[in-house]
């Protein structure tokens, strides 16, 4: 099995939630007994907390580009990072290394077009929402991307920031996170991705009322299938 590098920390629940699950699909895959080989790099989330100004984006960069560098030092032969704000600064990571790194939204874009879906609403924090270094990603694979409704943005940073990124779950927000799906199934969606490492928290992927497509479950799952080199270039 190759050796894995996780960019974690962002926030720590997500960390745990990548760690856990590409363990027991190693163990499923490989052996009872086998575990991911792994090396993990939980970064100080009060220094990359809802960024905004470019040069705090340019601090954040310079902080993930130095993991990176960090983790290819320790022996990892591959890299992902643990949130999808965070691929903001891909490009940036990428260069400061040797080795590759898989981008979330390629693969989730990869399971939406396998899917045969055409058409999805993204949700996740505000700058996955608004910015183009995610969508273009998704738009890439065929992906028609609703625009983003500004006062779901509000109410997703809210659940995010102030909730799930600290461990908290509640049925205000499950309440909230069902409105917005249904509203996007009524704007025209078929499908939604979930671009936020923590939103599977409080949204149930396997019953909804439009196919859900969770980052951090595409993610995990690409990052299983890289350990034991099956990696799907397509």
């Amino acid at each position: 099995m190759r050796k894995l590098g996780l960019i974690g920390g962002m926030s720590w629940v997500s960390t745990g939630i990548y760690y856990d699950r590409i363990n027991r699909i190693v163990q499923r895959r490989a052996a009872p007994m086998a575990s991911a080989p792994m090396l993990i790099e939980s970064l100080d989330f009060c220094q990359l907390y809802a960024l905004r100004e470019e040069k705090d984006w340019k601090r954040a960069s310079g902080i993930l580009s130095e993991s990176a560098k960090r983790l290819e030092g320790a022996g990892a032969e591959g890299l992902i990072i643990g949130a999808n704000s965070m691929h903001r600064l891909y490009d940036d990571v990428a260069s400061a290394v040797g080795i590759p790194i898989l981008h979330i939204a390629d693969y989730v874009g990869r399971a939406l077009k396998r899917a045969g879906h055409k058409s999805a609403a993204l949700i996740g924090t505000r700058n996955v929402m608004t910015e183009s270094f995610y969508r273009k990603r998704l738009v890439a694979h065929g992906i028609d991307l609703l625009p983003p409704n500004m006062n779901n943005v509000e109410t997703l940073d809210r659940i995010i920031y102030d909730e799930l990124m600290v461990g908290k779950v509640t049925r205000d927000a499950q309440r909230a996170m069902k409105t917005i799906i249904t509203g996007k199934a009524q704007e025209g969606a078929n499908a939604i991705v979930l671009a936020c490492t923590e939103l599977d928290l409080v949204v149930d992927v396997d019953a909804n009322v439009l196919p859900v497509f969770d980052s951090t479950r595409i993610h995990c799952d690409a990052a299983a299938d890289w350990i034991l080199e099956q990696e799907d270039e397509g």
